[in-house]
């Protein structure tokens, strides 16, 4: 009789570690909660799970900003503006905000310093449609200003801190 208990004992212990897996696997998907992934659009961008309403995200705005501060599977959507502002050292002092953007093409953007996070810069990643690298900066209030007249993706870095996630991305649109 103990061995059947023993033997109980496992199985339910087993049914109870594999249940909550389980339950991760069900529930709706795409549903602009974060929880899903949605699908595809034919156009090789990849969707936005969850997010804030940005549309689509590039497969290469994607790539480049995984793992990057304060991105959170979107792209923020400032089409239709003739200028736009991302903040340098954002959140703990180490992100871009928003870090990923969407912006018509002939629109302005103005980087601006939190003063927060040491010293920064603003450098386009090689293959990226402009190429720009701003000054190193820490104070507060200080801009560099970038305009974008070609549609395509452009991707950038704060150089010294891009193993520490600060990557952004801009989408340029018509």
């Amino acid at each position: 009789m103990r061995d059947t208990d023993r033997r109980t004992f496992v199985k339910l212990a087993g049914a109870a570690a594999i249940t909550p897996a389980i339950a991760g696997c069900s529930g709706d998907s795409g549903n602009g909660n974060g929880n899903g992934n949605g699908g595809g659009n034919g156009n090789g961008d990849t969707p936005t799970p969850g997010g804030n309403g940005g549309g689509d995200v590039p497969q290469e705005i994607a790539d480049h900003l995984d793992g990057a501060n304060l991105y959170e599977g979107s792209v923020e959507d400032l089409t239709g503006q003739d200028e736009v502002t991302v903040n340098v050292g954002a959140g703990d002092g180490l992100a871009f905000d928003p870090p990923a953007i969407r912006i018509s093409s002939s629109t302005t953007v103005v980087w601006e310093w939190t003063g927060a996070g040491g010293s920064h810069n603003v450098a386009s990643v090689e293959g990226s449609e402009s190429d720009f690298t701003s000054d190193y900066s820490n104070e507060e209030g200080y801009t560099f200003e970038q305009s974008f007249d070609n549609t395509g993706i452009q991707l950038y870095v704060c150089e010294p801190h891009q193993t520490q996630g600060m990557k952004g991305a801009i989408e340029v649109v018509e």
